[in-house]
């Protein structure tokens, strides 16, 4: 393995949470830490929920309960508390005039909110969804872009107890309405349309389409872009005439500890997708956790993380982690690129950033198109980069380091889940670094790397495990504790499978190899999609790609890539690449076919649908396309014929 590249200072060490923990509790390094942390959970997350200074108005009688198995392990139990009093409430009181958020949207329309402004409109809110009928318990839809209301829907929801699912703007009707029709929503909150890169965005027929055979009784319209136009009536209410004349003093449900919070859906590509379902106690715990130990996230920290409230990350990140810990946000509501690249590195500079969050794609983008950020923003008040979302190429990572941290930033790379209720891997302060490495085990999550028998591994590929519960661990799935069961419990006999492929080298440093259904097995050897696509990717003339399998009748199963050149297509550029591979990895390696594309299907959010390119070569049926964002690129694909393979 290649040395340590980055190497911290004393004071980058020494001058964060996670450090201060430690030294309460007398411990010398992180891997003390996760030693005594993975030892005695119930002794570390009660010391963590003091120390992130959890409101309870009723104590809990006990941290852990594993009476239901460790399936169904229940955090702090017999306590009370709501997740809103430990974030917006509390420092609405503490530091009232201090900024939340920050809101800009892509026109360069700016707003702010105080924590006490912030409070007032979510008691607003908070009141008018009362005024309808909402209890507790019931179900709040919220499809809206990255924008103030987004953030008040989520918290007014919380505050009276009711259960948010915050469903991505991007979503197709079909998508929208088995997600409805799953949680049973009875209230759905939209706007009248948004912009991206340049152009206005209708919803209007999606939202009509998606209601039909649905239980939702009110539609909110947030008026925001005036794309579309709705007519008032008694089930379709505009959200100013709503919270207009509403106190903007309420009450905060009081809630048990393990009282849903919120609904998340996964991101599934084939099938139903998955309800995951979180509560107020154990991710309050566990979301203040991520933002102070893993980001190193204070009072004083501004966080610039274009990562959407309809995913997992921008829960932590955006929303709870951060109000937990009376930090400040920039919410963007536009594309990273536009009108040009400077964007966001405006904005960095603009605002002051200090924490700034970016996913692998993103980086791709901006270093296949020779963005300089350094040359023309003062990026110094920056303290930490993390980055989360898919494996984070060597390459991707020194150009983060290099160019926007001029090597002296850590890229806090980390990895997780929905289910995880946030990361599970992580970069944490004060380590040395190898690039793309993602870190250690969160301390207090027992992982361990596990081959085909169930045998601990290291210096080797294998699946990711979990031998132990957490906080935020999903309650069950919605509605299907079956599939629950199946998904995460049964390949090992308790224990957690996350379906991930990862490396821990001889200095403890784990590496992500992809998912476990991504690795690819010539003549009974392995081999991750991740390595071949970071191989490739390392080539000076390749912006990024995407390798799969195919069915091959000598070797079992051969390599297909798909590559996406720096420049315009050039002659014998797939046989360069093939012998690339070859040299970096092994002839086992070598691509079958490698096809040069313009771009690779992607989702609104920069995931690879690598099911896509494998459906199109093979003449497959492609399944559902609503999360595409360029649907185009799938012409590019020839089909295979079957007498290739």
């Amino acid at each position: 393995m290649q040395n340590f590249e980055f190497i911290p200072t004393l004071n980058q060490k020494e001058n964060s949470n996670i450090f201060r923990f430690m030294k309460s509790h007398d411990i010398s390094s992180l891997e003390q830490l996760s030693q005594k942390a993975n030892s005695n959970l119930e002794w570390f997350w009660k010391e963590v929920e003091q120390y992130i200074g959890i409101t309870w108005d009723k104590p809990y009688n006990k941290v852990l309960d594993l009476s239901k198995g460790l399936q169904f392990s229940k955090w702090f139990t017999q306590g009370r508390t709501n997740i809103y009093k430990s974030s917006v409430e509390k420092f609405s009181k503490i530091n009232p005039d201090k900024i939340a958020y920050t809101f800009v949207s892509e026109d360069g329309t700016t707003s702010k909110l105080t924590y006490l402004e912030l409070d007032k409109k979510v008691c607003k809110l908070a009141n008018a969804l009362k005024l309808l009928g909402v209890q507790k318990g019931d179900v709040i839809a919220i499809y809206l872009p990255m924008m103030e209301e987004s953030i008040l829907a989520i918290l007014a929801s919380a505050k009276i107890g009711a259960v948010q699912t915050v469903i991505f703007s991007g979503y197709s009707s079909e998508s929208l309405q088995i997600r409805l029709q799953d949680c049973n929503a009875k209230i759905l909150i939209v706007s009248d349309g948004f912009q991206r890169k340049g152009k206005g965005i209708s919803q209007k027929n999606i939202i009509t389409n998606a209601i039909k055979n649905t239980n939702i009784k009110k539609i909110i319209v947030v008026p925001y872009k005036g794309i579309d136009v709705y007519e008032k009536s008694k089930n379709t209410l505009n959200y100013n005439d709503l919270v207009s004349s509403q106190s903007d003093i309420c009450q905060t449900e009081i809630t048990e500890s393990e009282d849903p919070l919120f609904i998340l859906y996964t991101s599934g590509t084939t099938g139903k997708p998955k309800g995951v379902v979180h509560v107020h106690g154990g991710f309050s715990v566990f979301a203040g956790y991520q933002a102070a130990f893993l980001i190193d996230t204070t009072e004083n920290d501004i966080i610039l993380w274009p990562a959407d409230i309809g995913w997992i990350t921008g829960l932590v990140w955006n929303v709870y982690g951060l109000l937990i810990q009376g930090a400040s946000a920039v919410i963007y509501d536009g594309a990273i690129d536009f009108p040009n690249f400077n964007r966001i590195w405006d904005m960095l500079q603009f605002f002051g950033v200090t924490i700034f969050g970016i996913s692998p794609t993103a980086v791709r983008i901006f270093k296949k198109n020779n963005v300089q950020p350094q040359a023309l923003h003062s990026l110094d008040k920056i303290k930490n980069i993390p980055t989360t979302g898919e494996p984070l190429d060597e390459d991707s990572w020194r150009w983060l380091y290099e160019k926007v941290g001029n090597k002296k930033i850590p890229i806090m790379n980390l990895s997780g889940g929905t289910e995880i209720g946030g990361a599970m891997l992580s970069v944490f302060p004060g380590m040395k670094l190898k690039p793309s490495t993602v870190g250690i085990p969160c301390p207090g999550m027992n992982l361990d790397v596990y081959d085909d028998n169930g045998n601990p591994v290291r210096e080797k590929d294998g699946y990711l495990v979990i031998k132990s519960t957490w906080p935020a661990m999903t309650r069950g799935l919605l509605n299907d504790n079956q599939r629950y069961l199946q998904t995460y419990w049964s390949r090992f006999e308790n224990i957690w499978f996350h379906g991930d492929y990862v490396f821990v080298d001889s200095d403890g440093l784990w590496y992500m190899k992809g998912r476990a259904d991504d690795v690819i097995n010539i003549s009974g050897h392995r081999m991750s999609t991740s390595e071949i696509e970071h191989t490739a990717i390392s080539h000076r003339k390749i912006s990024d790609a995407a390798s799969i399998a195919i069915p091959d009748d000598i070797t079992g199963e051969a390599i297909v890539l798909f590559i996406v050149p720096e420049g315009g297509k050039e002659e014998n550029l797939e046989n360069e690449i093939s012998r690339h591979i070859s040299e970096k990895i092994g002839k086992l390696a070598k691509p079958k076919f490698v096809y040069v594309l313009s771009d690779l299907p992607k989702t609104r959010t920069g995931k690879i649908m690598r099911r896509l390119l494998k459906a199109k070569l093979l003449n497959l049926v492609l399944g559902d396309l609503s999360s595409l964002e360029n649907p185009q690129v799938l012409d590019e694909i020839p089909k295979l014929n079957q007498k290739i393979f």
